[in-house]
């Protein structure tokens, strides 16, 4: 319905501006839809500030059309379960009760371009990873500098909440431990490996950059999902006293 009336209204057919501001209220006020809306109506809080935003960047009805559906794609697809996981409900829950406003909608975000662009999922992936690593420490009280990456902030999270392997003697947790760990230190170096052209077979051009495709950001996205969700429940469990 929000997509039908922003092309009427792009297209110069009337269209009802309180049913598009009553849409826009219900959707913000879900965190995970919210997350995957198109820009311009996060920014657009009536169909009046719409108009010059659409009439500027697009001159001809078709234009806007194509462009108004293609924005609304990534949340449609969502909201009829595509590019889904078994676990993404799981993960999403495990996140909503930790920052529904925060954490939550950079997972959505991650869910969400797992197909359509590969490369950022796995960019938003990590930043979900860390995104967990600073609340926790910031509600544990516990000092991090802003540049520290992504394994050095696991490793300062790990330590805080017992999940570091040589916190354990117990070989079987151990070897869980470790490989959550080095699963961390591999998604903090994935966007980078990816990014250049190491790895090139010899079928490929020699300056061709390796691109992700979306299996990778699959593996990726759930992978940081579940580590994610294994660090909120643990924090929550242990609390901060």
């Amino acid at each position: 319905m929000m997509e039908g009336i922003l092309i009427e209204h792009a297209t110069g057919r009337s269209s009802e501006g309180h049913v598009y501001e009553h849409l826009r209220h219900e959707f913000l006020a879900d965190a995970e839809v919210k997350a995957l809306l198109p820009a311009f109506v996060r920014t657009s809080r009536t169909l009046d500030a719409f108009w010059p935003f659409i009439k500027e960047k697009l001159g001809r009805y078709q234009e806007r059309r194509a462009f108004i559906r293609e924005s609304f794609t990534p949340l449609i697809d969502h909201l009829e379960g595509r590019n889904r996981a078994p676990g993404d409900a799981v993960v999403s829950d495990a996140l909503a009760t930790f920052d529904a406003d925060g954490v939550h909608a950079v997972w959505a975000k991650a869910l969400s371009r797992r197909s359509s662009d590969p490369e950022g999922a796995i960019t938003v992936a990590r930043t979900l990873l860390e995104t967990v690593c600073k609340h926790i420490l910031d509600e544990r009280t516990v000092a991090y500098a802003e540049k520290d990456d992504l394994p050095k902030l696991y490793g300062a999270v790990a330590k805080a909440l017992r999940l570091a392997p040589d916190q354990h003697t117990e070989e079987p947790i151990k070897a869980i431990l470790g490989g959550a760990m080095h699963l961390v230190n591999g998604l903090g170096t994935l966007r980078n490996r990816f990014s250049d052209a190491h790895g090139r077979g010899a079928q490929r051009d020699a300056g061709a950059p390796v691109k992700p495709s979306p299996r990778h950001a699959s593996l990726a996205v759930n992978a940081a999902g579940a580590v994610a969700t294994f660090l909120v429940e643990t924090h929550l469990e242990r609390g901060t006293a």
